[in-house]
């Protein structure tokens, strides 16, 4: 990428990590979290939170503002607007707002992984599932690529369009499936295959 691109690029992922502020925020006045649709979940807190402790579903999770940890056991996941967790079984997790405020309220978002979605992508899109590793963990924090960001907001707005949201929400959460496996989740996403077989 040269520098004119690099520089494109930075520009609209701040441009799109400030929109997803905006319209999550104005989703959610107070704080609470909304299903906008089945399987996507937005969240809002303006405090840091007790940690809430559940067995939750495959997911992507992303946060727009402020930061959250995700614990398993002993170990500990942080994100924040520059990156986004995934987990692809279903876990016994803990997770904290921790970083949050009345000015800077804690603004979050998750979509659930449907194992025959991500089947159905990884077949269409012709990625080969890599045989289950031993040691690849099934949750992982990494760096949010803008097109992944381009997609999440794509989805967010939707918020604005429900006319829209029946027909374009599965083809956009198509697409991340597809952006995370592009983006080397694929073989924790192929964890996912053996609930759905």
């Amino acid at each position: 990428m040269n520098p004119k691109e690099a520089k494109r690029e930075a520009q609209r992922m701040q441009s799109n990590k400030e929109e997803l502020v905006e319209r999550i925020a104005g989703a959610l006045s107070e704080d609470g979290s909304l299903d906008v649709f089945p399987g996507l979940r937005l969240a809002r807190s303006s405090k840091p939170t007790e940690p809430i402790h559940a067995v939750y579903q495959p997911a992507f999770c992303f946060v727009a503002q402020g930061s959250k940890q995700a614990m398993l056991g002993e170990e500990v996941f942080r994100y924040d607007p520059g990156h986004y967790l995934i987990y692809t079984v279903d876990l016994p997790l803990t997770f904290r707002v921790e970083e949050a405020s009345k000015e800077r309220p804690y603004l979050g978002f998750r979509l659930d992984l449907d194992p025959s979605l991500v089947a159905s992508v990884m077949m269409e899109s012709g990625i080969e599932p890599k045989k289950g590793d031993a040691s690849l963990k099934a949750m992982n924090v990494s760096t949010m690529k803008a097109s992944l960001l381009d997609a999440a907001v794509r989805l967010v707005r939707l918020l604005d369009a429900p006319g829209e949201c029946k027909v374009l929400a599965p083809l956009i959460a198509r697409e991340i499936i597809f952006r995370l496996l592009v983006g080397g989740q694929g073989a924790r996403l192929s964890h996912l295959l053996v609930t759905a077989g």
